[in-house]
């Protein structure tokens, strides 16, 4: 049932996390014009769907690879190098998000990181590569003792619900920013929730949803992969293959008589 509950889960994800990008896409293409990379306000078209796409929906891929149903049982070093592949994807999409706001600051000649939404956004990218780079050098690289990574697993796993829920902060205020700024001087404000404005807010709260619906999966205890020496329910059935049967070795066994009495 755990395991059907999985795939139910992941499928719904998937769907939603490809909504959050394609609606973000949308917005930037239909309300301010598209992409390009000139440094110009196009540019910063890109900053937001990067990091949609690279720091939530693929980093939300990335810290969900252990609660495969596949990951159960066998090596766990294929699955480590999955999870660190996936996570370096994510944080490459993200440097380029940020490549392309600073750029587009630069050439306009505005500001950088004054606002909350850009410490946010700051912070949580700078949490991002500390924790890509410890999880590299302690538990994919071969040095680190057991006792190390034992003591630094529980950091790790709470750094990286942290800092989703730190990039959901970000997204969602970049979201509201992003409508102040373009919808101050425009014929309908904000306040009156024209167009853009329902249909961004609709996809902060999408992101919201697939967000909440990643931590949950994060903490169901019942998806969790098994710690070593521990022999589950959901192993011995991912172990089990109906269609060999199982060998059965009959043993002949000997009754003594009884004993008689003197």
């Amino acid at each position: 049932m755990a395991v059907r509950w999985f795939y139910l889960s992941a499928l719904t994800l998937s769907s939603l996390g490809l909504m959050c990008i394609l609606f973000t896409v949308y917005w930037m293409q239909s309300w301010h014009g598209g992409f390009a990379w000139d440094g110009t306000i196009f540019t910063f078209n890109c900053h937001p769907v990067l990091m949609v796409a690279g720091m939530v929906v693929l980093y939300s891929a990335a810290s969900l690879v252990y609660r495969l149903p596949q990951s159960w049982v066998g090596s766990k070093l294929p699955w480590k190098i999955v999870h660190a592949a996936l996570h370096l994807m994510a944080f490459i999409l993200t440097v380029l998000g940020l490549v392309a706001v600073f750029k587009y600051h630069n050439h306009a000649n505005i500001a950088n990181l004054y606002s909350l939404h850009s410490w946010l956004g700051i912070t949580t990218v700078f949490l991002f590569a500390c924790q890509w780079f410890l999880g590299f050098a302690v538990f994919l690289l071969p040095w680190a003792s057991v006792w190390l990574r034992r003591l630094l697993k529980p950091i790790h796993v709470f750094f990286g619900a942290s800092i989703l829920s730190l990039a959901i902060a970000s997204v969602i205020s970049g979201i509201n920013e992003k409508l102040f700024f373009s919808l101050k001087n425009a014929t309908k404000p904000y306040s009156s929730l024209p167009g853009e404005a329902v249909f961004a807010n609709s996809t902060g709260m999408l992101v919201v949803v697939f967000a909440l619906l990643v931590l949950y999966i994060l903490q169901a205890s019942s998806w969790k992969r098994p710690e070593a020496g521990v022999v589950t329910e959901r192993q011995l059935l991912l172990q089990l293959v109906p269609s060999q049967p199982v060998p059965v070795t009959y043993v002949p066994v000997t009754v003594g008589q009884p004993y008689e009495l003197w």
